[in-house]
């Protein structure tokens, strides 16, 4: 039988702080703990008032009992530092596999056909901006399909409004776990709609620079720094409809797009590289004293 993580000697890494009042017991224990704070759970509009105040309350427990932090976004960094020192934060990216070539199999199994369609991977959340990326596609004839991706319940309003707006080129492909065919549909589409308003670093923005789309994404702090310069943002489903328009007119901005994807992603989001940063950021956090070497030496990621 395994010792509890709290009577192992070592170094600790929690994947998130939603249970961060629980660390205690490692910080009673000698135990030094790491935590990757992930996004702002409690501005997602999902959660009810009670939930909302836990993760509030975690939070803060995380920025008071944690030995590091590790935020996924700069953004994140700059939220937390309102409780902690920026010097326990270290900013350090999801990461993502680069996408080889993909086979179109899977797309003629979805009535789908490569170079034809938008997709949108995300789930059915107002803080998602489904509904305005559909009423946005929706505005007019596009000649491509938009391929959406998720579990719609007709129970859910939002769900049905978000059906009720689209026009008959919106496909609900479902909830698709099968990473082939979701790494096809990456990889074969014109560009990749992001509407993600909360959080720091994406994944599925992430694996959709790692495929290579061209990035069209809500208007935000998070997304920006992300996608970089070369993306699109839009701010509403009117300012969208207005951008698509000129986008599907645009084949050569598309490349120029792909392009830029690609090239971000393979510079910040890489999981060989994220992965050798997290493991430069364990060994030296193995003792205090070589973590605070490893600061003055510049070797720890902390803006």
């Amino acid at each position: 039988m395994r010792a509890p993580c709290r009577q192992v000697p070592g170094l600790c890494l929690t994947l998130g702080y939603n249970t961060a009042v629980f660390t205690w017991f490692l910080k009673r224990a000698g135990i030094r703990n790491l935590i990757n704070m992930d996004g702002i759970e409690y501005r997602r509009e999902k959660w009810g008032q009670l939930a909302r105040l836990w993760f509030r309350f975690n939070e803060r427990a995380a920025c008071r009992l944690a030995d590091h932090m590790l935020a996924d976004h700069p953004a994140i960094k700059k939220h937390l530092t309102r409780i902690a020192p920026a010097e326990r934060i270290t900013v350090l990216p999801y990461g993502a596999d680069a996408l080889p070539a993909s086979p179109v199999a899977p797309l003629a199994a979805l009535g789908l056909e490569p170079g034809r369609y938008l997709t949108v991977v995300a789930r059915p959340e107002p803080e998602n901006s489904i509904l305005e990326i559909v009423q946005g596609f929706s505005a007019r004839p596009r000649g491509v399909q938009l391929a959406v991706l998720g579990r719609y319940d007709e129970a859910n309003r939002y769900h049905r409004a978000i059906k009720s707006a689209a026009s008959d080129e919106v496909r609900f492909l479902g909830a698709i776990y099968d990473t082939a065919v979701v790494g096809a549909l990456r990889y074969h589409c014109l560009a990749y709609l992001h509407g993600h308003q909360v959080g720091g670093t994406n994944p599925s923005l992430v694996e959709a620079m790692a495929a290579g789309n061209a990035v069209i994404a809500h208007d935000n702090q998070f997304n920006r720094w992300v996608a970089g310069e070369v993306a699109r943002y839009f701010t509403s489903a009117g300012h969208l409809a207005e951008m698509l328009d000129g986008l599907l007119a645009n084949r050569d901005g598309v490349e120029r797009m792909r392009a830029a994807s690609r090239a971000r992603f393979s510079v910040e989001f890489d999981w060989r590289a994220v992965s050798a940063n997290y493991e430069e950021l364990l060994l030296a956090y193995d003792t205090p004293d070589n973590f605070a070497q490893a600061e003055e030496a510049g070797v720890v990621v902390t803006d």
